[in-house]
């Protein structure tokens, strides 16, 4: 609920107003029940009768010696899990949290979609993810990357919902743009996202450079290949100014060789008219898959910034816990079977 929302509910049940702002900052810092101090004890039981809180509880923590980075296995109210991660940069800490649970986009080199989606996640599960997660580190969340498990915009209105809460000034207000929502390419919701006034980083995981290569690892670029989404990507750059990062994850003989970067360098000149940001990601292997991470990544580098192309290679982090998304779960379900 929105502090609004949550005024209207205090409201109907006969009691002034003022009390939600104090129930709404217990629920930020992840307090429910009696340990709401200040909160008569009437409301507090009369709340226990018609209102839930769906905090999710952390099952595992993997913490990396190397940078203090912190990986979480979080169990729903409903027994599922999803992952959060934990990272420390020297402009703050950013937790990367998750928007469903699993993922129905098949991308190949991806843990998270290895069994699909089993349900989308509310707003205030995504919430509850930063909320715990600060109580457990004692620190706070300054950034927040929508790249965990599950894709945002194929669960649009709750991912909408959640960027407005975690941004309100009554709520933990954390900047809309010191929040990044990474989609695989939904081209219907990233004309709408545009729409939306928000202010956030757009990045888009592209990961090939044509059609063909693209339609072997990413199934979404059947329904809406290179050419329609990258003419969205700069639609939405002209509707709100923002530039938007482009994911590239080098995997070995698929799509890592010198003639795929300058190709890579030619598709986004011809549809992105500001300077291209893209972020080289390293494969994070998983071993349900054939796929190996490429020894390519420093030259791919170099050659796209030869052509023009602002180019980067993702940071690392956590890489003594295997910090990406999507194998912590998949571990539990077959410990459940």
């Amino acid at each position: 609920m929105s502090l609004g929302e949550l005024e209207e509910l205090i409201a109907s049940l006969g009691e002034p107003k003022f009390r939600a702002k104090q129930i709404y900052s217990w629920l930020l810092r992840g307090v429910w029940g009696d340990a709401m101090s200040n909160v008569p004890k009437r409301l507090r039981e009369r709340l226990e009768e018609v209102a839930e809180i769906r905090l999710p509880k952390i099952v595992k923590r993997l913490d990396s010696s190397l940078d203090g980075t912190k990986k979480y296995l979080f169990e729903l109210i409903d027994g599922e899990c999803i992952e959060s991660v934990f990272m420390k940069y020297e402009h703050g800490n950013t937790l990367c949290i998750s928007s469903q649970v699993g993922c129905r986009m098949g991308c190949k080199f991806c843990a998270s979609t290895l069994d699909g989606r089993v349900r989308d996640l509310t707003p205030g599960e995504m919430l509850g993810q930063i909320i715990v997660a600060q109580a457990d580190t004692a620190e706070r969340i300054s950034n927040v990357v929508m790249m965990g498990i599950g894709e945002p915009l194929d669960n649009y209105d709750n991912t909408i919902k959640f960027l407005r809460l975690v941004s309100s000034e009554q709520g933990l207000n954390i900047g809309l743009r010191h929040i990044s929502v990474s989609s695989c390419g939904l081209v219907d919701k990233i004309e709408m996202l545009a729409d939306e006034g928000l202010p956030i980083t757009l990045s888009i995981s592209l990961h090939a450079y044509d059609n063909e290569t693209r339609d072997a690892i990413m199934p979404i670029n059947k329904r809406f290949g290179i050419d329609a989404l990258l003419s969205a990507c700069q639609g939405y750059f002209e509707k709100t100014g923002r530039r938007i990062s482009f994911e590239y994850t080098l995997i070995a003989d698929k799509n890592d060789t010198e003639a795929g970067a300058i190709a890579l360098a030619k598709v986004l000149k011809k549809y992105i008219r500001s300077t291209p940001h893209v972020n080289l990601i390293p494969l994070n292997e998983v071993k349900e898959t054939s796929l190996s991470t490429s020894k390519n990544v420093n030259k791919f580098k170099d050659k796209l910034i030869s052509l023009g192309i602002n180019a980067t290679v993702r940071r690392r982090l956590g890489a003594d816990i295997n910090a990406s998304c999507g194998q912590l779960r998949r571990q539990k379900q077959k410990e459940n079977l």
